[in-house]
């Protein structure tokens, strides 16, 4: 444990959907001074998200659908384009990401893999999201996908030409971060030539 932190105090906020927590303690400055600070921390659980390819036909399949938090900052429909993924929910990552990749876009997918980790906003939110790529074929398909109605989820399949979503990072009309993460991965490691 961090030497630097003491005297941690929780205060539930809310866990109406998640969890949100004030958090008080005690940290030590580098000159040695401890101060105490008050933070406010969401705790969603971790999640899984992946990028799913086809080298032969040069595309990739992204999502779109509603988010809330978006249209609440500026998006004026709350569409927003961002690859396929969800929470744990008790799942081990690649469990989660095959089994929410049948459910969101139809494809059973196979020889995933796992290419890295990161904390998405780590001033604010617990969250971890495992990073994940496989290639699909049209083979692959066993259902529409979409979503479960159980989760009221309306989920858009976009297949797309993989030039065409670097210019829509460009353009913005590609905005979330774990999206432009992995096509950015994808560009770098030359996935799609």
């Amino acid at each position: 444990m961090n030497q630097r932190v003491k005297n941690i105090k929780t205060q539930l906020l809310s866990d109406n959907w998640y969890t949100l927590n004030n958090i008080n303690f005690d940290y030590q400055l580098e000159s040695g001074n401890w101060v105490n600070q008050s933070r406010e921390s969401y705790d969603r659980g971790n999640g899984a998200t992946i990028l799913l390819y086809n080298k032969e036909k040069q595309t990739v399949i992204l999502i779109q659908q509603f988010r809330m938090p978006t249209y609440l900052n500026g998006n004026d429909k709350g569409m927003i384009i961002e690859t396929c993924g969800g929470l744990l929910d008790g799942d081990d990552p690649m469990t989660c990401i095959i089994k929410e990749t049948e459910e969101e876009v139809g494809y059973k997918i196979q020889n995933v893999k796992k290419v890295f980790e990161s904390y998405m906003s780590p001033g604010a939110v617990t969250e971890v999201i495992h990073f994940f790529i496989a290639e699909y074929a049209d083979g692959m398909k066993v259902s529409e996908g979409g979503g479960l109605d159980s989760e009221h989820e309306e989920i858009e399949i976009l297949e797309l030409d993989f030039n065409n979503t670097l210019d829509m990072i460009r353009t913005g009309a590609i905005k979330d971060a774990k999206t432009i993460m992995l096509l950015q991965y994808a560009q770098i490691n030359k996935l799609l030539e």
